[in-house]
């Protein structure tokens, strides 16, 4: 049996995983009102084993998206307001000295969970976002010269208010590229939001929600993701893609190979959700904006910008 054939094998015996993770994002769906494709992206990144940066405006639902996954993924969940004064011992726990004992305890903070939403990250100073490079990175806290594992599966979701509002401070690019994927929500659609004014509070429907998958479901489910085949010809794709970037006059640095990983991580999640044990060009289509938007910065009055980012690498990048 070839490895392309072992992966078929795989992928269809875990049709029930891949009609709950589909089960996930329809449930979703009715909590965050027409934005499918954003909830599809959110859910590839954490079957990617990567951590999600939400960016937009205030009030189009990005903390209730992940507050929905949470529940649907039947996760532990710790949200943490970032804002000027926060310090990074409030995320990460601090060491406590108890009289009875005349020793300290450590007390863990709300990094400890399987599911971080770090809201409006941006509102935070440098020293505080800082503290979530080591958990992102490779899952364990250091403290008080103890280093601590997080649980699994662990991940950061991170919510950012563009950077031109008063009072953010810009994520640094060694932070920025721990995150997987960045996406945002935008503004519902003319029937989406009718539903939205006419129902009840979105917030509400939560506590309707019932799990469709477990942790342990989500660990297997990134298990799998990994294991769908890619090609040659797709590697030479992905290639290609970051050489673009690379060489182009239109970007300040081109991606990384952390970046290519990504994407190809992502991509690979991306098949795995759609039923499929081999990763074609379209899926490496579908993630790129994701995994490259917030990775390029464009010179600085050379077009192009946002999602026309990904939409010119498709355009110029030949599928071999």
């Amino acid at each position: 049996m070839t490895a392309f054939q072992s992966s078929e094998a795989r992928i269809s015996g875990d049709n029930e995983l891949v009609r709950a993770l589909n089960d996930a994002i329809e449930d979703a769906s009715e909590i965050v009102l027409g934005k499918k494709h954003a909830i599809r992206l959110a859910l590839a990144s954490m079957a990617a084993r990567g951590h999600l940066l939400i960016e937009d405006v205030p009030g189009v639902g990005k903390t209730l998206l992940a507050q929905a996954l949470a529940r649907l993924l039947g996760l532990e969940f710790q949200r943490v307001q970032f804002t000027s004064d926060l310090l990074p011992a409030d995320i990460l726990g601090a060491s406590v000295y108890e009289r009875e004992t005349g020793a300290f305890r450590f007390h863990p903070g709300p990094i400890f969970s399987q599911l971080v939403l770090a809201d409006e990250v941006n509102r935070a100073t440098p020293k505080t976002q800082s503290a979530l490079l080591e958990a992102m990175e490779e899952y364990q806290v250091t403290q008080d010269g103890e280093t601590r594992p997080l649980p699994a599966p662990f991940f950061v979701i991170a919510t950012q208010n563009p950077v031109r509002q008063v009072g953010t401070f810009p994520l640094p690019e060694s932070q920025l590229d721990r995150f997987l994927m960045r996406i945002d929500i935008g503004y519902p659609d003319a029937n989406a939001e009718r539903a939205l004014l006419k129902g009840r509070d979105r917030r509400e429907h939560l506590n309707d929600l019932a799990p469709c998958l477990t942790p342990e479901d989500l660990i297997r489910a990134q298990v799998l993701a990994s294991k769908v085949h890619v090609s040659d010809a797709l590697v030479a794709y992905v290639q290609a893609i970051v050489s673009y970037t690379r060489n182009a006059p239109h970007y300040e640095l081109g991606l990384s190979p952390r970046a290519g990983i990504a994407l190809v991580r992502a991509s690979q999640a991306w098949a795995f959700m759609a039923g499929r044990a081999h990763v074609v060009p379209e899926d490496v289509q579908a993630v790129l904006s994701g995994v490259v938007s917030h990775r390029l910065s464009p010179v600085v009055d050379s077009p192009p910008a946002g999602d026309n980012v990904a939409e010119q690498i498709v355009q110029e990048v030949d599928v071999p």
